[in-house]
């Protein structure tokens, strides 16, 4: 006599949990974690209290989840003509309408998230998160694709700073290293992806340019970025501002020199200043000094 089976319904549990999963994945969760983290950490060092802390970052979390949904939804047919792994929609483990309908509720929870910060930030936000979403849905097959990255790194710390009640405007030096790491961001971002891009018709900067003049131009905005936020505030850089300067260049062109024996040794080079640049943009957000 043998075993009985386990009876069909206990694997119906599994489906809902799958379907979540896959979901939780084709947000682009590494990007949405790591922009709320640096949200959370501008938030911090502008003196933000708990409540509005937590308002800014929900008000990021969900503009992120959005922007992220909107793109593996919107870009599931060429995901599959590609074959890039791990696009849960592409592949089927979610149904497109299922992300649409999550990129849409995450969207319009982030409008009065936002608003709550301040009519300011939060009118910033929403135009950054606008500016994403026409990224999305065709701004990223344009000379112009570099723009809403831009757009939205400019706004970030900016944002942190104007939920502040009453403080002063972010200093010009603060959104203008934002914007250079977002052009960066979008060089690093695509730079892997070039050659798939151009097979499927998408014609952004990266694209026309092509992966050698990419990796090429990626350490500029990243050592850009990296004078601006040590240089551009009154008084010296300080030992962030010193360290950062003094490893940004020589980091950049070790990168670029490893290129014939690493193909991506320009982007891992751009990973260490970016992150530099990064750890000295929320250092150098702590206030609007």
């Amino acid at each position: 006599m043998g075993t009985p089976e386990p009876p069909l319904t206990s694997a119906a549990p599994a489906q809902p949990l799958h379907r979540a999963a896959a979901l939780a994945r084709s947000c682009h969760p590494g990007p949405v974690v790591a922009v709320t983290v640096i949200a959370a950490l501008l938030a911090t060092g502008a003196g933000l209290d708990g409540a509005r802390r937590a308002l800014l970052v929900a008000a990021v979390l969900t503009g992120q989840l959005s922007v992220g949904w909107c793109n593996d939804a919107f870009d599931a047919g060429r995901d599959a003509v590609a074959g890039r792994r791990g696009k849960p929609v592409a592949d089927g483990s979610v149904g497109a309408r299922t992300v649409w309908t999550a990129a849409l509720t995450a969207a319009l929870l982030c409008v009065p998230l936002s608003l709550a910060c301040g009519p300011l930030a939060g009118t910033l936000h929403l135009a950054a998160v606008a500016a994403a979403w026409a990224y999305n849905l065709g701004v990223k097959a344009t000379p112009l694709s570099w723009l809403p990255y831009a757009t939205g790194f400019a706004v970030l710390p900016a944002m942190a700073v104007l939920t502040v009640p009453g403080g002063p405007p972010p200093p010009w030096w603060l959104p203008t290293a934002g914007a250079l790491l977002g052009v960066a961001a979008h060089l690093g971002d695509v730079l892997p992806d070039i050659e798939d891009d151009l097979r499927a018709g998408v014609r952004g900067l990266p694209q026309r340019l092509g992966p050698t003049a990419t990796a090429a131009l990626l350490p500029v905005p990243l050592l850009a970025a990296s004078a601006t936020l040590a240089l551009g505030p009154p008084g010296p850089p300080g030992p962030w501002g010193t360290t950062t300067l003094a490893l940004a260049l020589p980091t950049a062109l070790t990168g670029l020199l490893l290129t014939p024996k690493w193909r991506k040794a320009p982007l891992a080079a751009a990973a260490i200043v970016a992150t530099a640049d990064v750890a000295l943009l929320v250092v150098r957000g702590a206030g609007p000094g």
